[in-house]
């Protein structure tokens, strides 16, 4: 038996969160069985919690796009008893049940080695926000935007994929400039490498199809019209990676500012990633984070917890990341 943040479906189409008490037998298919140390609580899981997203397609569900564990039965070669991993996206918490219980079972495809150099809490500090951020950074980099180009524009950045994004952009030697609509948070952004904290309402708002030449490059949390103005702001040749949705999944835009300036907008997306590409990125943020930047941005909380600060998230309460722990 292990305890889960079960979701469940009611007669009148709401969502039921709850923490359950649940058999092993009841665990989906899958090659490899996981015992979870920690799990997180992202955005995306607190749409699915709250019922305010159509994020959930299968009934009953256990929410968690994230899981850090160790395996401990196991069909699969490559991954035998007693493997320390990692598991982002691949439809947990959507199709497949996720990380926010006690136990977990999953394809072996899905599994990426945790780092040596990092802990447990570590890399469910960082999760799918951190590695995000650095799919992320690696974009912008793949796509040439260099450190001497010119300031960096980083949106929600006291979320956790903005909050990454800050750092390791500061740490590479970029000028990073943090947008976000909590501006009393100016000292822990400048905290993280930021050098300039832009208020959202700049942003937020419907804007000319053309603006003012600023960034060299940008990273977008938000979407919306907050995307179409960094687009319209973004100097020539300079690229944006687009990788949320906090304010919509709408792009009120023109092609202006691609076919004017050359911009380039790039997708990121840490869901299906392929493997490669993964390994990459934990490779690079197990060098590149450290233990101040990690307890700087992420705080940890029990499972019970999880309803409430879901709701606490959707509202935007909830700053940097939460990591759950889910070993009790």
């Amino acid at each position: 038996m292990f305890k889960a943040l079960l979701l469940q479906k009611a007669d009148d189409g709401s969502t039921q969160a709850s923490i359950a008490t649940l058999d092993e037998a009841q665990l989906p298919a899958g090659e490899v069985e996981i015992e979870i140390a920690y799990s997180t609580l992202n955005y995306k899981d607190a749409l699915a919690i709250t019922g305010r997203g159509p994020v959930v397609r299968q009934w009953p569900m256990v929410p968690g796009i994230d899981l850090v564990g160790t395996v401990v039965r196991s069909d699969n070669s490559e991954f035998p008893n007693g493997t320390d991993v990692i598991v982002n996206g691949h439809g947990m918490g959507e199709l497949h049940w996720g990380g926010l219980a006690q136990k977990a079972r999953v394809p072996a495809g899905w599994l990426t080695r945790k780092p040596d150099a990092m802990s447990a809490w570590d890399a469910a500090s960082i999760g799918t926000a951190g590695y995000t951020a650095m799919l992320s950074v690696m974009a912008l980099e793949r796509h040439g935007v260099r450190a001497d180009q010119g300031p960096v524009l980083v949106t929600g950045a006291n979320g956790g994929v903005g909050s990454f994004a800050v750092a390791l952009l500061a740490r590479r030697g970029y000028e990073v400039h943090a947008s976000t609509g909590r501006v009393e948070e100016r000292d822990r952004l400048l905290g993280l490498g930021a050098t300039e904290v832009v208020d959202r309402a700049t942003l937020s708002e419907s804007g000319k199809p053309l603006q003012k030449e600023k960034w060299a490059g940008a990273v977008d949390c938000v979407g919306s019209h907050t995307l179409a103005n960094i687009c319209a702001q973004t100097r020539y040749g300079g690229v944006v990676t687009a990788c949320g949705l906090a304010q919509g999944m709408d792009f009120p835009a023109t092609v202006a500012p691609f076919i004017l300036r050359g911009v380039t907008l790039a997708g990121v997306d840490s869901v299906y990633a392929p493997q490669a590409l993964r390994e990459e990125a934990w490779k690079r943020l197990a060098e590149e984070t450290d233990a101040s930047v990690r307890e700087q941005i992420a705080y940890t909380a029990s499972l019970e917890d999880c309803i409430e600060l879901a709701h606490q998230l959707i509202r935007g309460e909830v700053k940097g990341r939460v990591v759950i722990d889910l070993r009790k």
